[in-house]
């Protein structure tokens, strides 16, 4: 009671108590450890052949038993995100787009790989503004979100590089749960109900073009699956089965192509046979800063990974260490850190192929210099500039598999908000194709002076970020961490965490968090004035939490904002595999 005691105390201070605050920390009712650190919820999975880390326990089965039966990581990764896409509708699905970052044993070297689609062609600037009324940003469900989906084609370019098994083979465990159904889990039911509950929300107001599909699939008897409740998708079983048996083209030239281009037909939007023919992924080179010794690793732009590699860079000149993780100090660095990040990263973020990112600036030790300085240490900052620097030239699954021979695998994939766009597409004999395509055009800005502008053939900015970390040139950690605009931020809190503090990798990933908000977003909007928002897990202590507000932070203790993690950790010396899910999940960390 002393430490509900504690937040009370400090929630009266900062604003936060009152009957009417629905986010008042609650009490735990929590045992306790005889070993390990106190914050972890269980040890982490160790492990010498294979180990798994996803969101949802029957998904990290799927991908060791592609492992003993000869698979490699990339393979196993594969199954269990088509098993994801089935079991977690709410964060992915083949209607949405990949990000890999692959450790390759035999070249010992890392590849990434940018799975994100691309806007239709047929559609101007102009055109999408009127279909859109004159609105500033484009709505999160209906066609005009809906980009290609590059998650098939990441898959097939995954496999063709680093793959062993039929891809038939690969797809055989996700079709075979869609057909007999599996029992949904907590957290997913949770967001099931919230997700679809958005796309009635829209269909009454006329945002969804056609929800007659998403119910059929995803509101099997008029409501969401509960808890413990069987669910089944033969719609998505026939299309993983046509995947695995005609290839990556059945979904972008072939019979399944033809049915997405007669749906979107007929419901008005521009999308055409031939943007899903032109679609194709890139193999493009991680990049990284090294922190404290250890060489932290994200993929370029058009993802938001280099913001994680900003915030590091800045506060490598701080001792951490020494502040502790209970000092307001520390969670204020953190925060105006992340700020500096996220106000280049609104700015400069964007599909390489129309703007040139001065990357190697933004991750330059004299920028990390410069922006650190703008950090006062008694006041937070109400508004943050980017720097001046060339550049001319959050539904989420995050999953990691290593396999035997060294090989892993981290992959981020996603439809992006609530559960994606809303819209299943018509399929054969009546049916639907089983899967709702993703909403992640709507991160396009509509200002025609910004660099992530809406254009047709342009890949928007994007939130899903893979992440790796090696050690004198070896894999030491492969991990992510959904959650929208928290990816970036969560990455460094783990990479701090596990540096700067000693914590195992399960431990890592349990300790509090915080979450900051209302950056300055890459969609040409207004920047950033008061400061944003700083939400807090309940635990950190409350006296911090007093003494944040008191520097002009805006704190609120809040749950569910704070993404969800996955991670292997290589033991260099031995080749002992560490798995990690964190409790925040349904996740499973699993090996053998």
């Amino acid at each position: 009671m002393k430490r509900f005691g504690q937040v009370l105390a400090a929630a009266a201070i900062i604003g936060l108590g009152g009957a009417a605050h629905a986010a008042e920390p609650a009490i735990k009712d929590q045992g306790d450890r005889i070993s390990g650190a106190p914050q972890a919820t269980r040890s982490a999975v160790l492990a010498t052949q294979g180990m798994a880390a996803t969101s949802q326990p029957l998904a990290t089965q799927v991908a060791l038993d592609v492992l003993k039966a000869g698979g490699t990581a990339v393979d196993a990764a594969i199954a269990a995100n088509a098993t994801l896409g089935l079991m977690e509708p709410t964060g992915n699905g083949i209607g949405g787009d990949l990000f890999a970052i692959v450790w390759d044993p035999k070249t010992q070297k890392l590849h990434g790989l940018n799975g994100s689609g691309r806007a239709p062609m047929g559609q101007s600037l102009a055109q999408l503004k009127k279909a859109n009324g004159g609105k500033a940003e484009l709505p999160p469900h209906g066609w005009m979100p809906v980009t290609i989906p590059g998650t098939v084609d990441g898959w097939f370019e995954l496999h063709a590089k680093f793959g062993k098994l039929p891809m038939a083979q690969v797809l055989a465990p996700a079709a075979g749960y869609a057909e007999r159904g599996f029992p949904v889990s907590e957290a997913i039911a949770y967001y099931w109900a919230r997700g679809t509950a958005g796309f009635e929300k829209s269909a009454a107001s006329g945002m969804l073009q056609e929800v007659a599909n998403m119910r059929s699939v995803y509101l099997p008897g008029g409501k969401a699956p509960a808890e413990g409740e069987l669910f089944r998708n033969p719609d998505l079983a026939r299309t993983l089965r046509t995947l695995g048996e005609k290839g990556r083209d059945a979904f972008y030239r072939g019979e399944l192509t033809d049915h997405m281009d007669a749906y979107f037909r007929r419901i008005g939007a521009p999308h055409r046979k031939a943007d899903f023919a032109a679609h194709k992924s890139e193999w493009i080179e991680p990049v990284s800063v090294n922190y404290r010794g250890y060489d932290v690793w994200e993929l370029p732009p058009n993802g938001q990974g280099i913001a994680a590699l900003q915030m590091l860079n800045i506060l490598e000149g701080y001792d951490l260490k020494a502040m502790g993780r209970q000092s307001p100090d520390f969670w204020h660095l953190m925060v105006e850190a992340k700020k500096l990040a996220f106000a280049d990263r609104a700015k400069y973020y964007a599909d390489p192929a129309f703007v040139k990112a001065p990357v190697a600036e933004l991750l330059s030790d004299d920028y990390a210099a410069e922006r650190r300085k703008l950090i006062r240490m008694d006041a937070a900052a109400r508004s943050v500039d980017a720097g001046k620097l060339d550049s001319t030239g959050r539904d989420t699954i995050y999953l990691t598999v290593a396999d035997k021979d060294g090989m892993m695998v981290s992959l981020i994939q996603s439809n992006y908000r609530g559960m994606g766009s809303g819209l299943v597409s018509d399929g054969p004999d009546g049916r639907t194709l089983g899967f709702i395509f993703h909403d992640r055009g709507e991160m396009f800005a509509l200002d025609a002076s910004h660099a992530n502008v809406y254009a047709p053939g342009k890949r928007p900015f994007h939130t899903i970020i893979p992440a790796f970390v090696t050690k004198d040139g070896k894999p030491w950690l492969s991990f992510g961490l959904m959650g929208g605009g928290m990816q970036p931020q969560g990455h460094a809190q783990i990479v701090v965490n596990m540096v700067d503090f000693g914590m195992g990798v399960q431990a890592a990933g349990d300790a509090a968090r915080f979450h900051h908000d209302g950056s300055t977003e890459p969609l040409a909007g207004a920047p950033m004035s008061d400061g944003g928002k700083l939400e807090l897990e309940s635990g950190v202590p409350a006296s911090v939490a007093a003494e944040l507000t008191r520097r002009g932070h805006q704190v609120d203790y809040v749950t569910g904002a704070f993404g969800g993690y996955q991670a292997i950790l290589r033991d260099p010396k031995t080749g002992v595999y560490w798995g990690a899910s964190e409790f925040r999940k349904d996740g499973q960390a699993a090996g053998y």
